[in-house]
């Protein structure tokens, strides 16, 4: 089997973003929603920064490099960066780690449909049926009681952050001929200091060292090199696929919020994780040989 350095690039991206929400829920245990999220995201701009000015010291990339017509898309990829990892942590706030972890699976559904719709992307039969079973998966794990029916705010949220996460992604993809390591820069400086603005403005920022570089290392490793990852793998895969092998991330996340939370899940968790699971086997074997299935 003929080693595919992509799809490795994706799962990679993957399980260093699974991090994320069990360590950002217990973050909110002394920091706000936008706070963290702005942490997050300037971790991620400043570390692979200084990463970009080594590498620029010590090799010569060729990528294309920045148009005008290009703006647009980084103008909406900044915006729906300050929005989505806000409804992430609002979400995360007020739901169980492990719930929030799958539901970020969602951001499947919402990449293919957007490449689908807006940007002309070709789904697969199985990458179609992995979107169907993934929805009802992510409408399972949205009640908080299953036997009342009684929909979840948190999970509202987290639904909110994987569709905005789902244009952005198609957003990024039009970037994904240029250098990935200063996508990621822009991505973390620009995202980071709008947040950072409005916990500001929300007066929610709180000068703990510790907390505040926890925030950053973690915002590096989950979100810097994470996007890093991503938007490498999305040169050759597409967004649509490069967003299916990502579909690793939330069973990570859910088994490592297990462990540190040692919180038994409902029992709509282990409906939902066996849907989850078999539409991510479909969304990650939807291969180009069936695109035009």
């Amino acid at each position: 089997m003929k080693f595919n350095r992509s799809i490795f690039y994706a799962i990679l991206a993957a399980v260093l973003y699974a991090l994320s929400t069990p360590i950002s829920k217990l973050l909110l245990i002394s920091l706000s929603p936008v706070y963290i999220a702005s942490l997050l995201y300037l971790g991620a701009g400043m570390g692979m920064g200084l990463i970009a000015l080594i590498r620029n010291k010590t090799a010569n990339k060729a990528y294309e490099s920045f148009t005008p017509k290009e703006l647009p898309f980084i103008i909406g990829m900044i915006v729906l960066d300050i929005v989505a990892p806000i409804f992430l942590m609002i979400g995360l706030s007020t739901s169980l780690p492990e719930n929030v972890a799958l539901l970020n699976n969602f951001e499947i559904v919402a990449t293919a449909l957007f490449a689908a719709f807006i940007f002309k992307e070709v789904i697969s039969k199985r990458l179609r049926l992995a979107i169907i079973l993934i929805t009802l998966a992510s409408f399972i794990l949205s009640f908080e009681d299953i036997n009342a029916l009684k929909f979840s705010t948190g999970s509202f949220f987290v639904l909110l952050a994987a569709i905005s996460w789902g244009l952005e992604n198609n957003l990024t993809r039009r970037l994904s001929l240029n250098d990935p390591l200063m996508v990621v820069v822009i991505k973390g400086l620009f995202s980071g200091l709008g947040s950072l603005i409005i916990a500001l403005i929300l007066n929610e920022v709180v000068l703990n060292i510790n907390l505040i570089v926890g925030s950053l290392l973690l915002g590096f490793v989950a979100y810097g090199l994470s996007i890093f990852f991503y938007v490498t793998a999305q040169r050759e895969l597409g967004a649509a696929k490069t967003s299916a092998f990502y579909a690793f991330a939330p069973f990570v996340g859910a088994i490592v919020s297990l462990i540190i939370f040692l919180e038994p899940p409902m029992i709509n968790f282990y409906f939902a994780i066996f849907l989850m699971a078999i539409g991510s086997y479909y969304a990650s074997t939807s291969g180009k040989k069936t695109i035009h299935d």
